[in-house]
């Protein structure tokens, strides 16, 4: 193992980092919000057995996928305009603290990685083209173990099967939720879906 990841674009060794985004857990996050990460943490290595993959990109993204949940929306919003988000991630802290995440990891840790932060950033949403990575952190953050909503189970046993099947079902009860409750569904979403039936076929 590599004592310096210079891959992630950080002068941290990887355990500095990790003990690092640790602690910056614990300065900005909720007990809850911790217990979930951690939760995220053992479903994306489980995943990594099961299908392959780098279970050190895959722990880094995990602990960092929610550390910009609780951003107050007057910053959020800033960011959304720094960034030159779309309008409709205003006052959205569902959608948009994935994006912020990215920024603190690069302001904080200079991680550079694309895809750790490609895998952050579409961790609520997905996106057509996703990497193995990037399944990974959806699907952990959608199963980990202290996940209990309908469908849960039923996209546990789908992920088994395969990480497109996994994905396929968690993004297409999204849409189902979102569209009962006449909420905005992230275009990522529809076409994440869209892509990965298509692979299918």
């Amino acid at each position: 193992m590599n004592s310096i990841y210079k891959v992630y674009g950080t002068k941290y060794d990887y355990n500095t980092l990790v003990e690092l985004i640790n602690g910056y857990m614990e300065s900005h996050l909720k007990d809850s919000r911790i217990v979930h990460t951690k939760g995220v943490v053992y479903a994306a290595l489980g995943l990594c057995m099961l299908y392959g993959g780098d279970k050190d990109k895959a722990k880094i993204a995990a602990l960092c996928h929610d550390i910009a949940k609780y951003v107050p929306d007057e910053k959020a919003n800033r960011y959304v305009k720094r960034l030159g988000l779309p309008d409709y991630y205003m006052n959205n802290n569902n959608l948009v603290h994935s994006k912020i995440a990215c920024e603190i990891m690069k302001e904080e840790w200079g991680i550079t990685d694309e895809e750790i932060l490609n895998a952050v950033s579409y961790h609520t949403t997905g996106r057509a083209g996703m990497s193995k990575l990037e399944k990974i952190i959806y699907l952990a953050d959608a199963s980990e173990p202290g996940r209990y909503y309908p469908g849960v189970d039923i996209i546990r046993a789908d992920l088994e099967e395969s990480l497109d099947k996994g994905c396929i079902s968690s993004l297409e009860r999204t849409i189902e939720y979102l569209t009962e409750e006449g909420k905005f569904i992230d275009p990522d979403t529809l076409r994440a879906v869209e892509y990965l039936k298509n692979e299918e076929i």
